[in-house]
């Protein structure tokens, strides 16, 4: 798929995103790189290949769920100005 430096204007003006004149060839040429990459892997043969859920199959190694940090509420809401039953009380701004 080519694409073009209009695709790239019209990609910044739908985006909202200034590409400048001086790089708006460089990311027409990137971008192009990477659909010709997407293309080649659509057009490689996966006829009785099985999906796998993940592609390196490895094991999430996850931290402790413990609590490692104190409980300083009542210090932080002492310097709040408006506080009731632990919670932070602030006010209204929409009717």
């Amino acid at each position: 798929m080519a694409v073009t430096r209009k695709d790239i204007e019209k990609l910044g003006e739908l985006a909202r995103l200034k590409i400048s004149e001086e790089t708006i060839d460089e990311v027409t040429s990137r971008l192009g790189d990477v659909l010709n990459l997407v293309d080649q892997l659509q057009a490689a043969d996966t006829t009785g290949i099985a999906p796998m859920a993940h592609p390196l199959d490895a094991v999430q190694r996850l931290r402790a769920d413990e609590v490692t940090e104190t409980n300083q509420r009542d210090r932080y809401q002492a310097i709040a100005p408006a506080t009731e039953d632990g919670l932070y009380l602030v006010p209204k701004v929409i009717d």
